[in-house]
Order: C-alpha cells, then structure tokens, then sequence
C-alpha cells in the first residue's frame, strides 16, 4: 500500500476520534480544540495524498475510490455534529448531501460507462469552504465571528449548488445511454 493510500486510510480512522472530542465531554473546555485539531488534520490529509499521488504517479483505483468517500465520510459527519450542537441548520446539511449523492450517483454510471469525471474547480472551492465553515463553526467564537459564520456557510451552500450545476452541465451526455 502505498503512501498516499495510508493517509486517505489515516483520514477515515481520524473520524471516530473526531466524533468523540466533538460530541462528548472528553476533552473538557478542550474538546472542541482537539476536535478542531483532528479535523484539521484529517482535511490536511485529503490535501496532502492527493499532491503526493499526482507527483509521484501513485494514482490507485483504490485511492480514486476511497480518497473521495473519505473526504465525503468525514465532512459529512463533522456536519451531522455541528446539527447536534445547534451550530448548523439541518436543511443546509440536507442539500450539501444530497449534491454528494448525486454526484457519486453520476460517477458511478460514468464510470460504468468508461467515462472519467475529473473534480472541477467548482467542486474543489466547494471543498475548501465548506471545511473552512467547518472549522469556524466548530470554534463557535462568538461576537463578529458570527458574521463569518454566516458568510462561510452561505458561500460553502451557494458553491455546493453551483458545482452540482457544474457537474450536471458538463456531464449530462453521462445519463443517455453510453455516456457520451
């Protein structure tokens, strides 16, 4: 197994761990930080296998497989968290996963069909600011951070529609049959 894989691995096993800090006492007043931390980390993680697999032509189709549904496993439970501390509405959370599905829906016949959909921009801005709110919302700093908070979480909803859109346009030739 190869480096990269171990970290997408590293990031799935980073999740539980996340979980507990962030939905338990745990870490007493430290808790959210260590939460923070794992989460961090973990997204780091995502960065990192990535870079490494591309320079190094360590591209799997274990990675393709996994390194996706990592990220997809652990941002989506960093958000059902953030439902659970009243720190995120459960609609926002509701449309980010459903673009997730529909995404992973139209990669799954695409790949069926041998069509390879590559991740756009779009998709990757999505990505950062989602964990970027992630992040904000965890730290629940109060006061003129508030208004960051709204900011993050409409600008990580507003792309997450946009990509789906994205998506969609680019790749509409994928639902005929053939895919092409």
């Amino acid at each position: 197994m190869n480096l990269p894989n171990k970290l997408t691995i590293l990031r799935v096993c980073m999740i539980p761990f996340f979980v507990l800090f962030m939905l338990t006492d745990l870490g007493g007043p430290y808790g959210k930080y260590i939460s923070v931390l794992i989460f961090a980390a973990a997204s780091f993680t995502d960065f990192l296998d990535g870079k490494i697999a591309r320079k190094y032509h360590l591209v799997t189709n274990f990675g393709k497989f996994m390194d996706p549904l990592a990220d997809k496993l652990l941002v989506c439970a960093a958000m059902i968290c953030l439902i659970e501390k009243g720190r995120l509405a459960s609609w926002i959370v509701i449309i980010i996963i459903s673009r997730e599905f529909i995404i992973s829906g139209f990669r799954l016949i695409a790949s069926d069909n041998g069509v390879v959909i590559a991740a756009s921009y779009w998709g990757k801005f999505k990505t950062v600011f989602q964990m970027l709110m992630i992040i904000v919302l965890i730290l629940d700093l109060g006061g003129t951070f508030v208004m960051v908070e709204t900011a993050l979480t409409w600008a990580a909803l507003i792309l997450t529609v946009v990509s789906l859109v994205d998506y969609i346009a680019k790749n509409k030739g994928v639902l005929k049959d053939g895919g092409r």
